[in-house]
């Protein structure tokens, strides 16, 4: 009785969410109307515009974060060292929190930016694992919701069909912005070979680079390169023994991946949940 009374007044939590992310869908249909008006050029430079705007924004915080960073690398003192790592931890969490705004204050535009961009490759081919397809895809509203939720740090449920390779693509758009590296985590190399060349297609037209760890041999420099790229693809194992291996290196300069920053999981479920009990184990070599 009381659960029907609450939701009479308050709402299911469904329709409390969509109340809260309607605005944003709405602001994202009125930037999309103006982009229609920019010829490709324009559009594709998008992507150079909003890495200047992140970095006007975070830029003085990024660099106190790098000070501080060698001046307690170079610190004799413990006692400096550990006032240092206190300061140092301060200036991460608030370069985290200015990035995070300044995202969501782009949120809307970048996404209307994507959909735009997919749009304007309908009916172009694209090589996929061998075979040529045409793209014929454009987010739809329900899609553009997925991907508010994604950057958001939630889980979003998607049947198979509904468009989360899509989906995925807008929120790994947005936080590639801040030139830190981000990950598309999949169950298997297949799904992270044909999602980095079909999804590829989209954020290439718009300036961004794509990598799939699962297209190198580990421990390489094509494997660091592949991680150097703006959205990296790969299989939860090869991200996972990756970072095993680079806790094993004998110099910090023979490590692939970069300091961790966003990344999306693919059949969540499966991998932190139904794949946890299985530990990711590595073994090496031991001195006499």
């Amino acid at each position: 009785m009381f659960d029907d009374f609450f939701k009479k007044v308050f709402g299911t939590r469904f329709k409390r969410e969509m109340k809260r992310i309607s605005p944003t869908v709405a602001a994202i249909h009125r930037h999309e109307e103006r982009l229609k008006t920019l010829p490709d050029g324009e559009l594709q430079a998008q992507t150079a515009r909003f890495r200047a705007m992140v970095a006007e924004r975070t830029g003085a915080l990024a660099a106190e974060v790098v000070r501080l960073t060698k001046a307690k690398h170079d610190c004799p003192d413990a006692v400096e060292r550990a006032t240092l790592s206190d300061q140092l931890g301060k200036a991460e969490q608030a370069l985290a929190r200015a990035l995070q705004a300044t995202l969501d204050d782009l949120l809307p535009e970048v996404f209307a930016t994507v959909r735009e961009a997919s749009r304007r490759l309908l009916g172009t081919p694209v090589a996929v694992t061998g075979h040529t397809l045409t793209w014929d895809m454009v987010p739809y509203d329900v899609q553009l919701i997925g991907g508010i939720v994604l950057h958001q740090g939630k889980i979003a449920e998607m049947a198979t069909g509904e468009g989360k390779t899509l989906v995925a693509t807008l929120p790994l758009y947005l936080n590639a912005l801040a030139g830190r590296g981000v990950h598309l985590v999949t169950v298997n190399n297949y799904l992270a070979r044909r999602d980095s060349q079909w999804m590829g297609h989209l954020f290439t037209w718009l300036g961004l680079s794509v990598g799939c760890i699962d297209d190198t041999q580990p421990q390489t420099p094509e494997r660091r390169a592949a991680y150097l790229c703006d959205i990296t693809y790969g299989t939860n194992n090869e991200f996972g023994f990756d970072y095993l291996r680079d806790n094993m290196v004998i110099a910090l300069d023979q490590r692939v991946q970069r300091p961790h920053y966003y990344a999306i999981i693919d059949e969540v479920d499966s991998i932190l949940i139904d794949e946890a009990r299985t530990p990711l184990i590595i073994s090496g070599p031991v001195g006499a």
